[in-house]
């Protein structure tokens, strides 16, 4: 057993006994005291194991069980999650004058989004505590994984969301059988949020801080088996990974598993991480220094998923630790620009926040950032069929034409 059954703060490094769910979505009461919010994830301990452990009776990601926050015996609540290909672009390398640029394609999830990573550990660890009903705020990806496993499980969903997210976002949630509300303003959710966890004992299945800390610290470790896979799917460990972010949930978790491979001995360090952002939190508090991301100006984006004007702690800790960066893309024309260039030349059509990682990384080849020897890994968050209406806006009208090849070239040239 690795899991030592303990949470302990990112920042203060205080520990709590496993569950504290009175901690789950609120963080360290210590440093919220001190004006800096920060969340408690699992402590694991690797002494004695030389390499990954894997449990190949396991389905999805449950193979790394021994590395997630788990009780042995706990039934693992999965949709065959995981086990994501790898899609490599060399043109976009050799554009960029890096050595390789390779795509870890997290649409092929079973709710087309790496959420599902998340997911599956968090309502794990709800079956494991016997709690009946998971409540998550949400814009679309992590409130349509967490109903999809809470209907896996036989739990109850309650999704507090916000009128303006796309209405495919809506029709995933409500498909999965969660009961979803609207909210008029996006911090609104987090203090009813707050108040079903205290008055009914409800799991949080995301934040509910104010100013955010992440999401359930379980699920955050779900994410670290994109590390251990990537290991396994390349040639070499990558120098670079880049991850669309908000809150930077997924970003602790993919540093959290290098950070474990470190440790194994299975490789010398861990890349630098990248958070691609819309409105630049996290880039302006490494700038500063400061240990608050935020709050930074912003306006409604196509990147709605990410389009965060806080960040997190947990956030520029793993940016920190990696000597990573973050680069700010606030232009929706760029990020709609950015996936319509990766869809045609590449057949990868990804949601627009999930696309903010191409022009980060564009960024930050002009800025001389990134060698010519170095390997990047970017994260594909999500699909574009998430909010294909904001595609379809850039693009032009389908012609209807006469059933003649002549008609067909005047349509589309020769």
């Amino acid at each position: 057993m690795t899991y030592t059954r303990t949470l302990a703060c990112l920042r203060c490094a205080a520990s709590y006994p496993d569950p504290s769910l009175e901690l789950v979505g609120r963080g360290c009461p210590a440093c919220e005291a001190d004006g800096v919010p920060s969340n408690v994830l699992p402590v694991y301990d690797l002494a004695g194991l030389g390499a990954v452990p894997v449990s190949d009776g396991e389905p999805g990601l449950f193979r790394y069980r021994s590395l997630l926050p788990l009780a042995a015996g706990t039934p693992a609540v999965s949709l065959a999650e995981g086990a994501t290909p790898v899609v490599g672009l060399p043109a976009v390398a050799e554009r960029l004058g890096v050595a390789s640029v390779v795509v870890k394609d997290e649409t092929r999830n079973p709710t087309w989004s790496y959420k599902d990573r998340l997911a599956s550990v968090a309502v794990t660890k709800a079956v494991e505590l016997g709690i009946d009903t998971v409540v998550v705020a949400s814009t679309g990806n992590h409130g349509a994984a967490i109903a999809a496993y809470a209907a896996r499980a036989g739990l109850r969903c309650v999704v507090l969301t916000v009128a303006s997210v796309p209405s495919t976002m809506k029709t995933l949630m409500q498909a999965y059988g969660a009961s979803v509300v609207a909210l008029p303003e996006p911090r609104q959710r987090w203090t009813l949020m707050r108040e079903l966890v205290e008055k009914f004992g409800w799991l949080a299945m995301s934040g509910h801080a104010d100013p955010p800390v992440g999401s359930n610290p379980y699920g955050v470790d779900g994410y670290k088996t994109i590390a251990y896979e990537l290991v396994d799917q390349l040639d070499a460990p990558p120098d670079v990974v880049v991850v669309p972010s908000a809150y930077a949930d997924g970003l602790v978790g993919v540093a959290r598993g290098f950070a474990d491979l470190v440790e194994l001995g299975v490789l010398e360090r861990s890349p630098r991480m990248v958070a691609a952002e819309p409105f630049g939190p996290l880039a302006a508090a490494l700038a500063s220094g400061s240990e608050v991301a935020g709050p930074v100006p912003y306006q409604p984006s196509v990147a709605f998923s990410t389009a965060s004007p806080v960040g997190t702690f947990q956030g520029l800790s793993a940016l920190r630790s990696t000597g990573g960066a973050a680069v700010a893309v606030p232009s929706d024309e760029v990020i709609l620009a950015a996936q319509r260039e990766l869809a045609a030349s590449a057949g990868l059509y990804q949601e627009a926040a999930s696309a903010t990682a191409w022009p980060a990384l564009a960024t930050l080849a002009a800025q001389g950032s990134l060698g010519r020897a170095e390997s990047v890994v970017v994260i594909g968050t999500s699909t574009g069929l998430k909010d294909v209406g904001a595609t379809a806006a850039t693009l032009p009208e389908v012609p209807v034409i006469e059933p003649a090849a002549d008609a067909l070239l005047d349509a589309i040239g020769p």
